[in-house]
């Protein structure tokens, strides 16, 4: 049989797959099995928290910035009727 050239594939991204595994993702590898779940279910937590309170702080900051920029028409407006003569 003889050997079939392959192409290296990706050996670059591989490497550094193996050596993220073999670090162990800085020490990760040493938590008993229990841990290892609480801390990816932490993690996981934080994240949904994060966009949860993200989400929550961006749509009451449009809500107001609508409510700032109808009072300031409003008061525009106000401000214009008053300019006018009256014609008593």
């Amino acid at each position: 049989m003889s050997k079939q050239n392959t192409p290296k594939q990706n050996t670059l991204f591989y490497d550094y797959i193996n050596l993220i595994a073999m670090a162990g993702l800085l020490g990760f590898r040493f938590f008993p099995p229990k841990a290892k779940n609480s801390v990816v279910a932490v993690g996981l937590m934080a994240s949904v928290f994060a966009a949860d309170f993200y989400t929550r702080w961006a749509i009451r900051r449009d809500e107001l910035q609508v409510a700032i920029d109808k009072f300031e028409s409003d008061k525009s407006k106000k401000e214009g009727e008053a300019n006018i003569p009256s014609k008593v």
